[in-house]
């Protein structure tokens, strides 16, 4: 089935006939970007693609609920950027749930988080209240291609520890106490040593870490 096979025959499942049916499939048409590919067999889209015409199918009657199971799972990094970008800006005309294993791939497009173990719900808050709980909020990660003075960070007004990052050599976490803010330091610190710095993040908390620690607890 093509693309137009396709969606057309989604809106005629949602009871759209004639010209109305063809606004809605040229509108989700034109918000997708999919106008190229109309004739393509969809089996045959790359899976960004199909992701799209997924996502177009899912509008094609402007529901005020869209939800969304795994949006980006599968896609490359160009290609999962491209989905976020198209869920935020959908975002003022319905309301999204995305359910997804992976919440730091969406925390710059979500803004509530519902965190669900062992079946009940043990969190629901603003997404950025969330992520003040991790003991990464403040954190800055930074990496160079020779070692850093460890010790030197480690004495650094409010850090309370140090994190190496054993996959990726050169990279270190500094962690803040609660309250802190040690971002300053460390770039004053990277001038004063004059430091070859090849990153440096200031971290706003880790999804991963809070929601791990979460469903650890509903466990017990």
């Amino acid at each position: 089935m093509s693309v137009t096979g396709f969606l057309g025959f989604i809106a005629g499942i949602r009871g759209f006939r004639g010209a109305e049916k063809r606004k809605m499939i040229d509108r989700a048409v034109a918000r997708l970007e999919l106008g190229r590919i109309l004739k393509c067999p969809v089996d045959t889209l790359p899976a960004g693609l199909k992701r799209k015409v997924a996502i177009a199918q899912a509008i094609l009657h402007d529901p005020r609920l869209l939800l969304l199971d795994e949006p980006t799972e599968g896609l490359n990094a160009e290609q999962k950027h491209k989905v976020r970008m198209l869920i935020k800006s959908l975002n003022d005309e319905m309301t999204i749930i995305v359910a997804s294993r992976m919440p730091e791939e969406l925390a710059s497009i979500c803004n509530r988080a519902l965190v669900i173990a062992n079946g009940r719900l043990v969190a629901d808050m603003p997404l950025p209240e969330l992520q003040r709980s991790s003991r990464h909020y403040q954190a800055v990660t930074l990496a160079a291609d020779t070692p850093l003075d460890l010790l030197a960070l480690a004495v650094l007004p409010g850090v309370a520890g140090i994190e190496e990052d054993h996959e990726m050599p050169g990279t270190v976490t500094v962690l803040a106490m609660p309250g802190q803010t040690i971002y300053p330091h460390i770039n004053a610190l990277i001038t004063h040593r004059r430091w070859k710095i090849n990153a440096l993040k200031l971290e706003p908390g880790r999804l991963d870490d809070v929601i791990h620690h979460m469903r650890q607890e509903a466990s017990i």
